[in-house]
């Protein structure tokens, strides 16, 4: 992905459509700031666009997008559809400047029989502006053997009690895993709630095996239910600075049944942050067997089963 990509000052949201023609708009070279490139001083709004042929990926594989370091906050679009975003657009602005860039692909968004888009909307406050460091590329994601891989965009809210948030919460976009505080949260300690609902591939299969959901590590405590059912939970009952909690991988039991074949499932974690980072900041993230889990997955510090 690095080279040329077609490039626009201003915002609409239109621009992030698969169809928007965008031949007259400007072309740049990625990754270099904005700056450099014939924009010097300015500051707010633009959108980058660039094409690829799916016909050089192949459906067996996953892939990431790297997109580098942007200058300060983004949302990538592809084909039209939100697959990521880092720091947090006005009115309520934060930087992300320094994160790079790695965003997971959902195969069943991508056009391999040909043509597709890559849309990026980039918000600069000051200095430098845009796609301005990194390898830009898609690269082969590595191994994993999940049977649903769980990474990606969740939706989140800040509350103050341990109730399930209303569905007309102020729910926000995050990306998981990642600390909160990398995306717009800088300086939040208390309670949040993630939540994220999700189908079974078509071809899932676990050969009535005992499956587990994977939720990476988490800072500091959490409660995880899937389907209105609560699950699993980490909490050694420790204080600020003496708990290891947040070093522990969340590996939770799927009870029989719970797990809907058809139609969607709504996966909800309440998290409980004491200090420094919080959230859901480590993977991986997903369902997949017993089996698997200890064969690949499991590691020293992880203990078996529900665990508080």
């Amino acid at each position: 992905m690095k080279g040329n990509w077609k490039f626009q000052i201003g915002d609409k949201s239109v621009w992030a459509d698969q169809y928007f023609n965008d031949r007259d708009w400007e072309t740049i070279y990625a990754p270099s700031s904005w700056e450099d490139e014939g924009f010097h001083g300015y500051d707010g709004f633009a959108w980058y666009r660039k094409e690829f042929d799916g016909k050089q990926l192949s459906k067996t594989e996953s892939y990431f997008l790297n997109l580098g370091y942007i200058d300060d906050c983004d949302e990538v679009y592809l084909n039209g559809k939100l697959i990521g975003l880092s720091g947090q657009m006005p009115p309520k602005f934060k930087t992300a400047y320094n994160n790079e860039r790695k965003y997971a692909i959902n195969p069943e968004l991508i056009n391999y029989a040909g043509r597709n888009v890559i849309a990026i909307r980039v918000f600069d406050v000051t200095q430098n502006g845009g796609i301005v460091d990194g390898r830009l590329g898609i690269y082969l994601a590595p191994k994993n053997r999940l049977l649903v891989d769980l990474q990606g965009l969740w939706q989140f809210t800040t509350i103050r009690h341990e109730k399930p948030a209303a569905p007309d919460a102020a729910w926000s976009a995050i990306m998981v895993p990642s600390a909160w505080e990398h995306q717009g949260y800088y300086r939040y300690d208390g309670n949040a709630w993630y939540k994220r609902t999700f189908t079974l591939p078509a071809n899932f299969t676990d050969d009535n095996q005992d499956l587990v959901l994977l939720l990476g590590k988490i800072d500091d405590f959490d409660k995880a239910y899937l389907n209105g059912k609560l699950i699993g939970k980490t909490n050694d009952g420790e204080s600020f600075g003496s708990s290891q909690s947040f070093d522990q991988l969340r590996v939770y039991s799927i009870p029989e049944g719970l797990l809907r074949k058809t139609g969607p499932n709504l996966l909800e974690v309440f998290v409980e942050d004491m200090g420094n980072i919080g959230g859901i900041y480590e993977g991986p993230l997903g369902i997949t067997t017993r089996t698997i889990y200890q064969r690949y997955y499991k590691q020293a510090n992880a203990l078996w089963g529900n665990h508080e």
